[in-house]
Parts: structure tokens; C-alpha cells; sequence
């Protein structure tokens, strides 16, 4: 089993080799891409993000990571629709639990016009850009990280896209180890463990 540290150092390489860059597979399958990583590890991981991005940003001209934090996202909606103050009043009032089905319908998720689907997808990003998609441990009950790349295969299919994942991936996410979220065989894993 690798360490976490040597698994981190291998992203950047792997990114940067074209044929990661310039799409499918022999089978046409998506460029969609797991890094799955122990959930006690997520202060390390994203402080790796951070760094893989300015680090990628500053050094190359071809090639750009743009990151979706979707925790952020789901903050920026509830804001802009004006809903974010609410959302904690009510939180006060009742529990975390009686929020999670009033912020979904806001964010209309699994529906056509999902918001969160929709602000990744109006950031239109060169073909050569890499997405990275992170936060999901955080956005977690709310939003559910098979359904957004399950919404993201018909929105993003020239960039290649990495999916920050706080658990387990083999043929299902396996969120911090325990949550099963759903089977999910369309995504490679970027790194093995």
C-alpha cells in the first residue's frame, strides 16, 4: 500500500501527460477521474489541491486546473437565491437534519436545471483545462457526489475531471469508508492506494 505522500506526488505527473489531457479511451469512456483517500486525510489532500493548482497554474501555459469546490457552490446559490440565511435560522430552530430536503429543492438537485450541475457547467473551461471537483465530504448529505458526476457526464465531456473523494472508490463510493453512495463504474481511479 502506498503512503499518502507518494500517492500526491503522482498527480501532477499524471495530469500533465497528454493522453490524460486529450480525452477518452479506446471504448470512448469518459475522462471522469477518482483520487479516493482516507477521510482523516482530508486536511492534507486539500492543502495538495491548493498546491497542485498554483503550482500547475503559474508553470504552464497550455494547461489549467480550475477548481469546484461543491460545498462553496452550494453556499454561493443558497446566497444568491437568498436562502442562506434562512436555511440557518431554520437549522436553529429544528436540526441539521430538517434542513437537508429544503436546501435540496432549492438547489433543485437530480432535477433538469440542477444549479450546482449548472454553475460547474457555465464556467466553460478550455478543453485543456483539468477540473477538479473537491469539497464533497463537506457538502455531504446534501449533495451526493455519484449524483453530480452522473449529471456531469452529459455537461463536461471534453475536459478531464477529478473528483476529490473522502473514502473509498472500487465499482461504488464508499464516502468516508462507511456511506455507501451508490455503484459508480464510469470514473478510473487516478491513483491506486
Amino acid at each position: 500500500m502506498m503512503t499518502l505522500n507518494k500517492r500526491l506526488d503522482l498527480i501532477e505527473p499524471k495530469i500533465l501527460e497528454k493522453s490524460f489531457r486529450t480525452g477518452r479511451g479506446t471504448a470512448n469512456e469518459i475522462n471522469f477521474w477518482i483520487f479516493d483517500y482516507n477521510p482523516e486525510d482530508e486536511m492534507a489532500v486539500r492543502a495538495h489541491v491548493s498546491y497542485l493548482k498554483q503550482r500547475v497554474n503559474n508553470a504552464h501555459d497550455d494547461v489549467r486546473i480550475v477548481e469546484f469546490d461543491l460545498y462553496k457552490l452550494m453556499l454561493d446559490v443558497l446566497r444568491e437565491k437568498k436562502y442562506l440565511d434562512k436555511v440557518i435560522q431554520m437549522e436553529q430552530v429544528k436540526t441539521s437534519e430538517a434542513i437537508i430536503n429544503p436546501i435540496k429543492k432549492t438547489l433543485r438537485l437530480t432535477l433538469d436545471g440542477d444549479l450546482i450541475i449548472g454553475k460547474i457547467a457555465e464556467s466553460i473551461v478550455p478543453e485543456s483545462d483539468i477540473i477538479f471537483l473537491t469539497g464533497v465530504g463537506k457538502a455531504w448529505p446534501v449533495i451526493r457526489s455519484h449524483t453530480v458526476l452522473n449529471n456531469l457526464h452529459s455537461k463536461i465531456d471534453r475536459n478531464p475531471l477529478v473528483m476529490f473523494f473522502p473514502g473509498d472508490y472500487t465499482n461504488e463510493l464508499r464516502l468516508f469508508g462507511e456511506i455507501t453512495d451508490d455503484n459508480y463504474y464510469r470514473a478510473f481511479k487516478l491513483i491506486e492506494r
